[in-house]
């Protein structure tokens, strides 16, 4: 898909820190995170909406938000996880995504006031998604 930031990423033509990388999905860092560990859960075909993902692949797909999200607690050491997705409104990127977000106690997410943050260098950013990548259940 031309000009698709997330497609770019999928064909290996742009950059990014990998969390997840199989046949039907690829997450990675989100490169202006909430906190750190943020990942962006994004189907390999360009489907821009949860409408359009076929109903076949919604569970397998969900599936790897859940093992991201119990990633964050064992990874990260956070207490939960914020998991979400816009469709067309607010969606940054007209491609599926789902944020998968650590949280703690008074981290200072609140309500849709969402901060954000940047990793130090790439080393850092490197080293969170090979933190991810070894919890994953």
């Amino acid at each position: 898909m031309g000009d698709c930031v997330f497609c770019e990423i999928v064909a290996g033509e742009r950059a990014a820190h990998i969390v997840v990388d199989d046949e039907l999905a690829l997450a990675f860092l989100d490169s202006r995170p909430l906190f750190k560990g943020h990942t962006l859960l994004v189907p390999r075909e360009h489907i821009e909406t949860l409408p359009d993902l076929p109903v076949e692949l919604v569970g397998p797909f969900f599936a790897h938000a859940q093992r991201l999200a119990a990633a964050m607690e064992t990874g990260l050491a956070a207490t939960g996880s914020f998991v979400a997705m816009n469709n067309k409104i607010s969606q940054s990127v007209p491609h599926l995504h789902v944020h998968v977000v650590p949280r703690n106690r008074k981290d200072g997410l609140r309500g849709f006031f969402w901060p954000r943050t940047k990793y130090a260098s790439d080393a850092e950013a490197a080293a969170y998604a090979a933190r991810l990548r070894d919890a994953l259940p």
